[in-house]
């Protein structure tokens, strides 16, 4: 015999939770992150034909060879101090990522307290003493991703610093190869100011010379004198500028500005010439577009955690503990307390604060997606403009140099015309100034050449960031020492 069992029936209260139940539970779909890859595409080649150049490999500036600007270079990279601000935006986005996954964890309190309460009963006022301590315990239960998004979000950014710290090494090392080059241009500007002077100074001596034997007239002299004052003018502002160079390398290493800093200068030595690549390659070896495609995705963990943050919430919640009029019975039986709940909240009437969180933070990706693109953009514009640089200074390059050996020529021969007495001094006058003239451009133009390749060495990037940040990182974990 089969025994019938009573449905159990179905109020109207039941039936509105269920269906209330089933519609909340479906409509809580958890947003997932759109942004994986690089979004922005690039164009296969550069439109600035680039010449078969060797890739930078490594430590780029080591391939000048110059030993004053490697120690100058690792200076800056242990002592300057934007370097050591962006170390410590670092280890605080670090901290951050620590702060932000601590919520996915339960947390546990002990609770304690203790006194004395007065108060009136059937026999009077009384006085007793009240102890009570206890543990308490939450966690929210991370069921829509919520906690493990923003999670998700301040990793993203920590990584990012890392690699912007990683683009402030190169940007640091391309103005100290910068820097250097420009004072080693000083200093032999002001090599050639000295030996001009010296030798606008012997064609003065000879001039008087022949106005004192009544070969020449007066105006030779004067005209020759003013070469000279001319040529002297020249110095102070080249020492003026080497100073002013020397003091941005000690600023750059951490230092007071001194004259110490740099003092044997290299040569204007031919520039290594590095190659462009593949464009493709820009979105690996630059940090800074890798930054800004983290900081694009972290912007995009946060729509998924403000989208779940509008979902319901579950969290347990427990304590244990007891209270007594004595110390040492708090935890004594029978005087222990303990409950265990399970916390649910469904925003309902927020005024749209969260449903603005949401359009806020998309308005966010979409910010950070054109400061990504526009940075990718910018990063192929640095390097076509390096190259096409570069090529107009290694044109410009040898017509200097075909113009100093020109003004050498003529000037060698007024100076034989007019030591003949065929011509007047003016000619010469001239001809020493044009010397002059084309071979401190030629100076220029050869360090404007170094500035090119140093340019585009900073444009293409590069992997080499990766041990020197390592290092650094080394060297302030095991204790900074004071310079």
């Amino acid at each position: 015999m089969i025994k019938h069992i009573p449905a159990t029936p179905v109020t109207l209260p039941k039936m509105i939770f269920v269906f209330l139940a089933i519609m909340f539970i479906s409509g809580c779909a958890p947003y997932r992150g759109r942004i994986s890859g690089s979004p922005v595409g690039v164009p296969p080649s550069y439109s600035m034909t680039a010449p078969a150049y060797s890739a930078p490999a490594g430590r780029w500036w080591e391939q000048f060879g110059d030993d004053t600007l490697n120690r100058l270079t690792e200076e800056a990279f242990r002592y300057n101090l934007d370097i050591a601000q962006a170390y410590e935006r670092l280890m605080q986005s670090r901290a951050i990522v620590n702060i932000t996954d601590a919520s996915r964890w339960p947390v546990l309190n002990i609770e304690g307290a203790g006194g004395k309460t007065r108060q009136s009963g059937l026999y009077g006022m009384t006085t007793s003493d009240t102890f009570s301590l206890s543990a308490a315990a939450s966690y929210e239960i991370d069921l829509w991703g919520k906690l493990s998004s923003r999670t998700d979000a301040a990793r993203l950014d920590a990584i990012a610093s890392e690699e912007s710290l990683k683009a402030l090494f190169i940007s640091i090392s391309a103005q100290i190869a910068d820097l250097y080059f420009l004072a080693a241009e000083q200093q032999a500007q002001l090599a050639l100011s000295d030996e001009t002077i010296a030798s606008f100074k012997d064609t003065l001596d000879m001039v008087e010379s022949r106005y004192r034997g009544g070969l020449v007239p007066a105006v030779d002299v004067y005209q020759s004198r003013q070469n000279l004052a001319s040529a002297r003018a020249q110095r102070p502002v080249f020492e003026s500028n080497l100073a002013v160079t020397r003091n941005a390398l000690a600023v750059m290493t951490g230092r007071f500005p001194d004259r110490k800093t740099g003092e044997n200068f290299g040569n204007l030595t031919a520039a290594p010439s590095f190659g462009a690549g593949l464009p493709s390659q820009l979105l690996t070896d630059r940090p800074d577009l890798k930054s800004g495609l983290l900081r694009l995705r972290a912007a995009d963990s946060r729509v998924a955690a403000a989208v779940a943050d509008r979902f319901p919430s579950f969290s347990l919640v427990g304590r244990y503990g007891g209270a007594s009029d004595e110390v040492r019975s708090v935890l004594d039986s029978p005087n222990i307390l303990w409950n265990v709940l399970l916390q649910a909240v469904q925003p309902v009437i927020d005024s749209g604060r969260r449903k603005a969180e949401v359009a806020r933070s998309e308005s966010v990706v979409r910010e950070y997606l054109a400061s990504y693109h526009k940075t990718v953009i910018t990063a192929f514009q640095e390097v076509e403009d390096a190259l096409s640089r570069i090529s107009a200074s290694e044109q410009r390059l040898r017509m200097l140099d075909e113009t100093v050996s020109a003004s050498e020529s003529s000037l060698r021969l007024s100076l034989d015309r007019y030591m003949q007495g065929l011509t007047d001094y003016l000619p010469v006058l001239t001809e020493q100034l044009r010397h002059f003239n084309a071979k401190s451009s030629l100076l220029a133009a050869k360090r404007q050449l170094i500035s090119d390749q140093i340019q585009l060495a900073r444009a293409l990037g590069g992997d080499w960031s990766d041990q020197v940040m390592e290092q650094y990182m080394k060297y302030k974990n095991t204790g900074e020492n004071t310079k």
